[in-house]
């Protein structure tokens, strides 16, 4: 019983271990100069920008990684993106991954 317990932890913290290496505080202080367009918690006022809150965290890293390899085309977010390190796309699709997106309600 403990082996299968141990097993099954072990196998929990490696599933997550992309999000477990990013640092969502470090994301936070990243995110101030995308809070101009996204808003400052990822959850957008403005229908041009989207809202990043509550996104996946792989799905934020592909589109970051996309927007500085030019893969993904977009003249603001292309220049934003360049700058940014790996360590840089992590931390803050952790940080926004973590937070509450808006409910629709219908």
């Amino acid at each position: 019983m403990k082996k299968m317990l141990f097993t099954a932890g072990c196998a929990a913290l490696l599933a997550g271990g992309p999000v477990l290496a990013a640092n969502p505080v470090a994301g936070k202080e990243k995110s101030k100069t995308c809070a101009a367009c996204h808003g400052p918690d990822g959850n957008s006022a403005a229908a041009d920008f989207p809202r990043l809150a509550g996104q996946h965290y792989d799905y934020l890293v592909k589109a970051l990684a996309d927007y500085k390899a030019g893969e993904r085309k977009n003249a603001i977010m292309a220049p934003q993106a360049a700058s940014l390190s790996q360590r840089d796309i992590e931390d803050l699709a952790a940080f926004y991954s973590r937070q509450a997106g808006l409910s629709v309600k219908y």
